[in-house]
């Protein structure tokens, strides 16, 4: 570790360790938080709050031009209300002002952050971000509960959901696509609870996967012919393991002359072919009504001539739907599941599709499990935040009342550098799947150096 990275990562320890301390003194008893300004600035959102709504009254639109004229607004109240303010402190407080009224409150500066990925907010003085793959505690605070609680009532309130003592939980997302959690008292004790995945503006990239380790570049290579041979691939792992984002650079090996169907809860994908249909499932309305679930959005999707189905992550009875789908002429389709290796992944399937109500036989299942899917890449969290595919793992076949599975790529670790990561190889177990027939006929180039071992 060089001289510079080690004074980087001191400076990180004294950080963690001085924010940590201000939340244990805030967290002494029922303490709100006390800013320098608190007091100028409620003032000041206030009449900004009057003013916009004086202006709405005389049918005057502000939305153009809105950030420059809040702004400019603003700063008028602030130099009205109080003298003898630095610059520095004056733009500060007017940047909080205003993402306060018109944004997200202390979480603006957190979402523009491109190195954060996630934002864990537990009550309103403990928000946790996630950067580079690993947590740490940030400085943003909010005033009080209630700042907090009016932060997430914005966010859902957006798109058209509600979150109140009688239903406290609610997922949402905001406009640029990031995924919402929140959860309030009374079944949350300390304080409103927020968690936010962020919506990638840029992609990862095949490159970008391959530079952070995260697969090499003859597994990728393998990858890209399963998908261009139509083979069905199901993406495997944990929460927060990078499915989504293997998925989505799959997807990209689609070619463009195929017509795509996707289904998401939240759309994430973006697939940069011409011929997408995007479909997201939709929660109940205010009234409990209007509900589309992700299996309604599979079944009508069979109905759209589609040549490849993209189904965002299978979690109860759609995912029936989906291996039927597989078996029926919608060859190379794409999904995400929750499991922790690929054999667990079997176990996981077979209770999912009993979720879709049908009594079918385990031995049932599990040939229509064998007959669907052709690869599973197991992705995995390390322990040092990165993330690696460690499987590629091709479904043989049912040997007797059991399905088979045979490992063609793995990911061996070796151990840890010096800076703590991670160490190892990706290697192929030297055997040749049996599905390689199916891509030939298909015109994808199968090279044997993937299979050397």
């Amino acid at each position: 570790m060089s001289l510079l990275e080690k004074l980087e990562k001191q400076k990180m320890k004294q950080h963690t360790e001085a924010v940590t301390e201000k939340v244990n003194s805030l967290n002494k008893g029922n303490v709100t938080f006390v800013d320098d300004y608190s007091d100028l600035k409620e003032k000041v959102h206030t009449e900004i709050i009057e003013l916009i709504n004086n202006e709405a009254a005389r049918g005057n639109d502000i939305t153009e031009n809105q950030e420059e004229y809040l702004l400019k607004s603003i700063e008028g109240l602030i130099d009205v209300s109080v003298s003898g303010i630095s610059r520095s402190d004056r733009l500060r407080i007017q940047k909080e002002i205003y993402n306060n009224v018109v944004g997200l409150g202390p979480l603006e500066p957190l979402l523009e952050d491109e190195e954060i990925s996630e934002i864990m907010v537990n009550g309103p003085y403990n928000v946790y971000i996630e950067r580079r793959g690993k947590l740490e505690l940030s400085t943003t605070v909010f005033k009080d509960n209630q700042h907090l609680l009016n932060v997430i009532n914005r966010i859902v309130s957006s798109v058209g959901r509600r979150i109140d003592e009688t239903s406290p939980m609610v997922d949402a997302r905001l406009a640029d696509g990031s995924r919402v959690n929140a959860v309030i008292p009374p079944i949350v004790l300390n304080g409103p609870s927020l968690t936010i995945r962020k919506f990638s503006k840029n992609p990862l990239s095949v490159s970008d996967l391959i530079k952070k380790s995260s697969v090499s570049p003859m597994m990728m290579s393998f990858l890209e012919a399963c998908v261009k041979g139509k083979l069905n691939v199901i993406v495997s792992g944990g929460t927060g393991s990078g499915k989504t984002t293997l998925l989505n650079v799959l997807s990209g090996y689609i070619p463009d002359t195929e017509r795509i169907v996707t289904i998401e809860d939240a759309a994430e994908l973006q697939l940069r072919q011409n011929h997408v249909v995007t479909m997201e499932s939709r929660p109940a309305n205010l009234e409990g009504a209007g509900q589309i679930t992700i299996r309604e959005l599979v079944r009508n999707s069979l109905r759209m001539r589609p040549d490849r189905i993209i189904v965002g992550e299978v979690r109860s009875g759609e995912t029936l739907d989906m291996l039927q789908a597989m078996n029926t002429g919608h060859d190379g389709s794409l999904t995400t599941a929750h499991a922790n290796s690929p054999r667990d992944l079997m176990s996981r399937l077979e209770t999912m599709v009993l979720m879709s109500g049908m009594e079918l036989p385990v031995k049932a299942i599990r040939e229509q499990i064998a007959s669907a899917l052709d690869v599973i890449v197991q992705q995995a969290r390390m322990k040092d935040g990165s993330r690696k595919v460690i499987n590629i793992t091709q479904v043989v076949g049912m040997e007797g009342d059991t399905i088979t599975l045979q490992d063609l790529f793995v990911f061996r670790q070796q151990g840890l550098d010096s800076e703590g990561k991670i160490t190892g190889n990706f290697v192929s177990m030297g055997i040749r799947p049996t599905f390689l027939e199916k891509l030939v006929s298909n015109g994808v180039l199968v090279r044997d150096d993937w299979f050397k071992k």
